[in-house]
């Protein structure tokens, strides 16, 4: 007699309903908050006032925020800032990672088990912050884009979950295209790539959101101000509460409206840094279990 697991159970109506009391909970929970952010960057000066901070009863809405906000300041500047750290940091993130994670699936390949180690390695010991400050200095990479993208071009979290991936493709359709004359790189290029498309695009969101939401390595090595992306932005102005200078010509405004609030141009950076995560994530996320599960499968 075979017995069913309790988690393959078909859910009597009570539990079914508990389930979707929960999940609906959970998914106003996150929304509600994003609501008030979105509508508050919408609001007037009045309505701010009114609801005493952040907006939650829809009133006047207005694009002033933004007007004021892609005007050509601080805010303009440092979402390029962050869109070309997040382009080239997450090109050059998988090319290194989809190569060395190649080469560490070839048993034969040299020095893989040694390699292998020091990437492990790094699962439990840090370089520090101070080391890496000093090698970033040494390198001459202080005040420059590249302190930006190279300190964590390659994480060993993701490498060793695109190997494992590479190792479950099997051997025999490799050595198919060795026969046939095609080298190591024709073979990741035509064969292996195009079978690894979830892993590669789960690794490549895992890079693109790190290098958006990345502001530490901006403050430690970034002395312009006008190097700063978009998250330190965010952090300096709607964290700290710092007087935000937006706009060139600080007149934001629209169809006749004054100047937007305060609080609702943070609220706006808010957004614009949440929206390229929200827009991306859809794409990749059939992605996920394919791309993560079975690669953490085998390693």
């Amino acid at each position: 007699m075979t017995t069913t697991p309790a988690w393959a159970e078909r859910p009597t109506r009570v539990g079914a309903l508990l389930k979707g009391t929960v999940l609906t909970l959970i998914t106003l929970s996150v929304l509600f908050p994003i609501y008030m952010v979105v509508l508050t960057s919408l609001s007037t000066q009045e309505t701010v006032t009114r609801a005493g901070g952040l907006v939650t009863v829809p009133g006047e809405l207005s694009f002033a925020a933004y007007a004021e906000l892609f005007d050509g300041g601080v805010v303009t500047r440092s979402v390029l800032v962050s869109l070309g750290v997040t382009g080239v940091g997450t090109a050059i993130s998988l090319s290194v990672t989809v190569l060395a994670a190649y080469g560490l699936s070839r048993p034969g390949s040299l020095l893989h088990r040694p390699m292998l180690f020091l990437v492990l390695l790094t699962f439990l010991f840090g370089p520090g912050m101070i080391p890496s400050y000093l090698l970033i200095s040494s390198l001459g990479l202080t005040d420059s884009y590249w302190a930006l993208i190279l300190p964590g071009a390659v994480t060993a979290f993701n490498l060793v979950v695109m190997r494992a991936f590479f190792m479950n493709i099997p051997e025999e359709v490799s050595d198919s295209a060795r026969i046939d004359g095609a080298s190591e790189f024709r073979i990741l290029w035509r064969i292996v790539l195009p079978m690894s498309k979830g892993v590669v695009a789960v690794i490549g969101l895992f890079y693109a959101v790190g290098y958006w939401n990345s502001f530490f390595n901006a403050v430690l090595y970034l002395n312009d101000s006008a190097k700063w992306p978009l998250q330190v932005v965010l952090r300096q102005y709607v964290l700290q509460g710092q007087a935000l200078v937006v706009g060139q010509s600080s007149t934001a405004t629209i169809a006749g409206q004054g100047l937007p609030p305060s609080l609702a141009i943070q609220m706006a950076i808010v957004v614009v840094a949440l929206l390229p995560v929200l827009f991306v994530y859809p794409f990749v996320q059939k992605h996920f279990t394919k791309g993560v599960i079975i690669g953490a499968v085998k390693g």
